[in-house]
């Protein structure tokens, strides 16, 4: 009885052992992994560079290439940026032409807001922009989100927008 308790034992250690590395454990199928990992991300990337292409955004990069210059020479985007600099930013991506905010509570720790700013034209003017904003609020542990009415959202693209005649206006006067 003692003899086939040992042979089980000892099965199972080798089972266990050959068996690692289809279970996660073993270094090589991890280092798979993140290849594929890495791939798909590089697919991913690629796919959404491609997928702005011919977007108003592309006239500010160069021709062919992902370099994008808009962040610096559009104003309405440093403007955003001004503006929403108290906020963490969660997602800036001027390619794209979206800027979202993190959760951001100044003291009332049960209610926090999300600002997200799409950048639909270069030009400065009011139709340039669209604001949208949230609210969380959480009682114990159940949150919920709403969105927040329309005039805290043209409260701050007023804001940006003054913010960005401004900077207009300062490099107008420097040329």
């Amino acid at each position: 009885m003692n003899s086939l308790k040992h042979k089980i034992l000892i099965f199972l250690a080798l089972f266990l052992m050959t068996n690692c590395s289809t279970l996660g454990i073993g270094g090589k199928k991890e280092e798979k992994e993140e290849v594929v990992v890495k791939k798909i991300i590089e697919h991913d990337k690629k796919k959404a560079s491609e997928q702005y292409k011919g977007t108003f955004f592309q006239g500010f990069g160069k021709s062919g290439g992902t370099t994008y210059e808009f962040a610096t020479s559009n104003v309405l985007w440093r403007a955003t940026l001004n503006t929403l600099d108290f906020i963490p930013l969660q997602s800036a991506n001027y390619s794209g032409g979206i800027l979202v905010t993190d959760w951001y509570s100044k003291d009332n720790n049960d209610e926090s807001i999300k600002i997200e700013v799409r950048f639909l034209s270069s030009e400065l003017s009011a139709t340039s922009i669209e604001v949208i904003s949230y609210k969380k609020k959480c009682k114990i542990q159940n949150c919920s989100i709403s969105k927040i009415a329309k005039n805290f959202n043209e409260e701050i693209k007023l804001k940006i927008l003054a913010s960005a005649r401004s900077l207009n206006l300062r490099e107008n006067s420097k040329k």
